[in-house]
């Protein structure tokens, strides 16, 4: 089993050192279609299954099947959604269907391939070989219909943290022409890609499924759509795992705050373990000093990218490329440490790439820009609001996924329209919300506020800076399984170890 576990690590790493988990390119080719012949359409309500005609889905089959774009007009525009599902290992003690999702932006589709190359049936026990695992692309993303855009989201010249009302009026004029070239090329798919309209697709996918209740496992923002469903579709789910949970029961800005926070936190704490540790390609340097220079240096003069494949990097783009780079720390600790030496030398290639091959920059941020309110609207509010980031995060500035969504939407023309939470949800089940101790993306707080809502649920505490954990945790899987199987949950308070 640790056999399974260090050759998963050592893959991650070859794979993000190699630099080859560039987004967009991973999502180009869609997993469903078989080299040389169209998939068959599904009608819609109806899922169309065929084997997957790929190597990194081994036995598993992939299908399709169409809903509305607006679900308020069912017989109107239609979009498809891709899906993948691995059956149990076991079929005569099969117990039923489990729902992977991942964040926003991120193609559940790819995790899953990611996880199987990496030896995910070796170790997942019970939760492959009980359950079928179906994986969905939510629409916008991945092999789903996706949403695609021309324009950079943020090009040369152009600052998520404006330093004058001019420079603030360049940023929102962008993003409005980045927004109309989004609607021109996707029409009202932009205006329904929200958590609500997400949450209605998978209740199509149960019923076509065809089962009576679905077991959830979901990661950052789909302990959200997880939630959402709960609440719209009581009584749907037999289980629901939520893995890093985010807490949207506070006002926007408080997030933003409670992320920089955690993700200043997690910066320091790498800097601590790369003065010591062998894994580090800066082990015994004044790692946060030679990183704010790099970061200063970067913004006097743009750092290039190997082959002249992307523009040079500023300092604002090294610092808001690094928080992802925080999430899992014995693979992307590691693989900071050498894009740092890397752009050190001259070349900026790592920060250009997601350490999570499967998110979608595009695609991330046009959801956020539907869930999420947007409590700021003029220079004064967002130069008020930066001062105080910084004040918290010299290193990091400030520059967190929720302050990316705060400022890449200012000037968006689609109305926002987010969940409202924080009340007790009716009709789901007792979840396992497991939550690291330290997290770049969420606070450890933050399971205790999804715990609220759903009644019956306890907290697993993981020590540690990860998310995904299942994969990274013995005690976890443990656990997971434990729920899966018999709907036990651990005791409150338990914090695994390892």
């Amino acid at each position: 089993m640790s056999r399974v576990i260090r050759q998963l690590r050592r893959t991650l790493t070859a794979i993000l050192t190699a630099g080859v988990v560039l987004a967009t390119p991973v999502l180009a080719t869609p997993v469903v279609a078989a080299p040389g012949r169209t998939v068959p359409q599904a009608p819609t309500g109806h899922i169309t299954w065929h084997p997957c005609n790929d190597a990194g889905l081994p036995g598993m089959q992939c299908g399709t099947m169409r809903v509305p774009v607006d679900w308020s007009k069912p017989r109107a525009a239609q979009l498809d959604l891709a899906l993948v599902r691995r059956k149990a290992d076991d079929p005569a003690h099969r117990q039923g269907t489990l729902l992977l999702n991942d964040g926003a932006g991120g193609s559940s589709i790819e995790q899953l391939r990611l996880a199987t190359r990496n030896g995910f049936p070796d170790i997942a026990g019970a939760m492959t070989q009980r359950f079928d695992i179906v994986a969905v692309d939510p629409r916008g993303v991945g092999h789903s219909t996706p949403i695609r855009c021309s324009e950079p989201l943020k090009p040369a010249g152009v600052s998520y943290f404006p330093k004058s009302r001019a420079a603030f009026d360049k940023l929102v004029a962008h993003n409005r022409t980045f927004a109309r070239d989004c609607l021109r090329r996707n029409g009202a798919l932009v205006a329904h890609v929200d958590l609500t309209s997400t949450a209605r697709d998978i209740e199509a996918v149960r019923t076509g499924l065809g089962v009576r209740r679905l077991n959830w496992y979901g990661i950052h923002y789909s302990t959200l759509l997880g939630r959402t469903y709960a609440a719209l579709f009581p009584g749907r789910l037999r289980t629901m795992t939520l893995d890093t949970a985010l807490d949207d029961t506070t006002s926007p800005l408080t997030r933003i705050v409670k992320e920089t926070t955690g993700a200043e936190e997690a910066f320091n704490r790498f800097a601590a373990w790369c003065t010591h540790s062998a894994k580090c390609a800066l082990k015994g340097h004044d790692v946060a000093a030679e990183y704010d220079a790099l970061v200063a240096r970067a913004d006097r003069t743009p750092v290039p990218v190997a082959g002249g494949t992307h523009r040079p990097l500023t300092g604002e783009d090294i610092r808001g490329a690094t928080q992802d780079y925080l999430n899992i720390a014995s693979v992307t600790w590691p693989a900071l440490a050498a894009a740092i030496v890397k752009a050190q030398a001259g070349d900026a290639t790592d920060f250009t790439v997601d350490p999570d091959g499967t998110l979608d920059p595009v695609q991330v941020l046009v959801p956020a820009c539907l869930d999420n309110a947007r409590p700021v609207s003029t220079f004064e509010q967002a130069d008020r609001l930066h001062k105080s980031l910084a004040a918290r995060a010299p290193h990091l500035g400030g520059a967190v996924r929720s302050w990316t969504a705060l400022v890449g939407c200012l000037g968006w023309p689609v109305p926002a329209k987010p969940v409202q939470a924080g009340r007790v949800i009716s009709g789901a089940p007792p979840a396992l919300v497991i939550q690291s101790t330290h997290q770049a993306l969420a606070p450890h707080a933050a399971g205790s506020a999804m715990a609220a809502q759903l009644p019956g649920s306890v907290v697993l505490s993981r020590e540690g800076d990860d998310y995904s954990m299942f994969l990274l945790s013995p005690c976890v899987r443990e656990a997971t399984n434990h729920y899966l199987t018999d709907r036990i949950l651990p005791a409150p308070g338990i914090t695994c170890t390892n």
